[in-house]
C-alpha cells in the first residue's frame, strides 16, 4: 500500500468511531492545554517581571561605587581613567547633596541626587507617572515614590508642581555617607518642575546635573558604565575592580532571576507533564479497543497481500494524527485558558486600583515544540498496539469473535 492509501485506512476511524475519537483527541488537549497553560505562566511572570526591572541597555551596564577598603576616590580623574577603558561607550555619574525642598507651603529634608539624563536611562528606571529627566528640559526634575507621600499629595497633583530647594554643602559633598556635620547652606533662586515620578522607597529627587555646575562638585556618589557589547562587559568589569572601586552589575540579579524561573517553568511543566500521561493512557487503552475491534479486518487485509509494515504504520499514522489533533487542540485550549485567566485578574486588579499586567507568554517556537511533543506521544502510545497488529496470523483471526 502507498502513502494515501495508508492514510485513508488511517483516518477512516474518525468517521467510523467519531465521538470516541472526539474523546481521545480532547484528553489529549486537555493534557497539552495543560502543559502550554502552566509553562506560559511562568515565561509571563518572568517576562513580565524582569521588563519592569531592566532594559537592554541596563544590562549592559555597570555600577561603580567607592569602596571601603580601599583610598581611591570616585573623583573626574578617575572618571577620565575609566573613560579611556576599551569597550566603554558612555559614563553617567551621580553625587548626592543635602537639601530641603518646598512645594507649595510644605517643606521636607531630602537627598538631591544630581545626575546627567542617561543615569536613569542606563539604571532601566521607567517614569511611573510623567516622564524621566531629558537635555530638553533642564529644569525637571524626577521624585521617587516616597517623596510623593512626604509631600502629601498623589501621583497626578504633584506632577507640574513647582519646587525650590534650599542646599546644604560641604567639603566632601557628592559622596553618600560621607556628609561633614559643617556644611554651608545655600538657598536656590532656581525654581525647577516637577515632571516624573519613578518607584523608590528613599526620599530622593533627581536633578540634572548641568545646572548645578556651580557647586563645582569633584566627588561622586556612583557611576553609571555602558560597554559597547556583552561579552566585554567581564573585561572591563576586572580592569575597574582592579583600580579599587566596588562594581556590580543588574546582569547578574537578572540571571539570578532567570534560574529561578527556570525551575518554577520545570516544576510547572512536570504538572503539566502528569495531566498529559494520564491522557496517553486514555488514548493507549482507545487504540488497543480498536485493534481488538479491528482484529479480523487486519486477518482479511493480511489475506490480500497487506504486509506487517502496511499495518504497523496505518494504525501508527492514526494514533500522530490524533496526537497532533490533540496539540493543535491543546494550544487552543491554552491560549484561551490563559487569555480568559489574564482577563479576570486584570479585572480583579482594576477594581482594586492595581495596574493591568500581562500573566502569559508563549513564545512561538514553544508552542511549535509542544505541537510536535503532542504527535510523538500519540506515535510512542501507538507503538505496542501497532507492534501487536503487524504480528496477527490471518488464520487465527477467523476464529477470532
Amino acid at each position: 500500500m502507498n502513502f494515501w492509501d495508508l492514510l485513508k485506512l488511517s483516518t477512516r476511524m474518525f468517521r467510523a468511531r467519531t465521538s470516541r475519537t472526539f474523546l481521545t483527541i480532547l484528553g489529549m488537549g486537555v493534557g497539552i492545554g495543560a502543559i502550554l497553560f502552566l509553562v506560559s505562566f511562568g515565561y509571563g511572570l518572568q517576562k513580565t517581571l524582569l521588563e519592569k526591572i531592566t532594559t537592554s541597555e541596563a544590562l549592559l551596564t555597570l555600577d561603580v561605587t567607592e569602596s571601603k577598603s580601599e583610598s581611591m576616590n570616585l573623583n573626574r580623574a578617575a572618571l577620565e581613567k575609566i573613560e579611556t577603558i576599551e569597550g566603554v561607550v558612555e559614563i553617567s555619574p551621580a553625587f548626592y547633596i543635602s537639601a530641603q525642598g518646598k512645594v507649595a507651603d510644605l517643606m521636607a529634608d531630602l537627598m538631591v541626587l544630581g545626575i546627567k539624563p542617561s543615569f536613569l536611562r542606563l539604571g532601566g528606571s521607567r517614569a511611573i507617572k510623567g516622564e524621566i529627566l531629558s537635555d530638553a528640559n533642564p529644569k525637571g526634575v524626577v521624585v521617587s515614590s516616597s517623596i510623593v507621600q512626604v509631600f502629601n499629595k498623589n501621583m497626578d497633583e504633584i506632577i507640574n508642581q513647582e519646587i525650590t530647594f534650599t542646599f546644604f554643602l560641604s567639603d566632601q559633598e557628592g559622596s553618600e555617607g560621607k556628609l561633614q556635620s559643617e556644611s554651608k547652606k545655600v538657598l536656590s533662586e532656581e525654581k525647577y518642575k516637577i515632571i516624573g515620578v519613578i518607584e523608590g522607597d528613599e526620599n530622593v529627587i533627581y536633578i540634572n546635573a548641568g545646572t548645578l555646575a556651580d557647586f563645582k562638585i569633584d566627588n561622586f556618589a556612583q557611576l553609571k558604565v555602558k560597554c559597547a557589547t556583552n561579552e566585554v562587559l567581564g573585561q572591563i568589569r576586572d580592569e575597574i575592580s582592579s583600580q579599587g572601586f566596588l562594581v556590580s552589575s543588574l546582569s547578574d540579579t537578572v540571571e539570578q532571576a532567570n534560574q529561578v524561573f527556570r525551575v518554577v517553568q520545570l516544576v510547572l511543566m512536570i504538572f503539566g507533564i502528569i495531566a498529559l500521561v494520564v491522557s496517553a493512557i486514555g488514548m493507549f487503552n482507545t487504540m488497543t479497543i480498536a485493534l481488538l475491534e479491528r482484529t479480523e479486518e487486519i486477518g482479511i487485509m493480511k489475506a490480500i497481500g497487506a504486509s506487517n509494515w502496511s499495518i504497523s504504520w496505518m494504525f501508527l499514522m492514526e494514533a500522530s494524527i490524533m496526537g497532533f489533533l490533540g496539540g493543535l487542540g491543546g494550544v487552543i485550549l491554552g491560549l484561551a485558558g490563559g487569555k480568559i485567566f489574564n482577563l479576570l485578574i486584570n479585572f480583579i486588579a482594576q477594581k482594586m486600583g492595581g495596574q493591568s499586567v500581562v500573566l502569559f507568554f508563549s513564545p512561538l517556537w514553544f508552542v511549535g515544540v509542544i505541537i510536535a511533543f503532542a504527535t510523538i506521544v500519540g506515535f510512542l502510545t501507538e507503538f505496542v498496539p501497532a507492534l501487536r497488529a503487524s504480528k496477527i496470523n490471518p488464520l487465527d483471526t477467523l476464529r477470532y469473535k
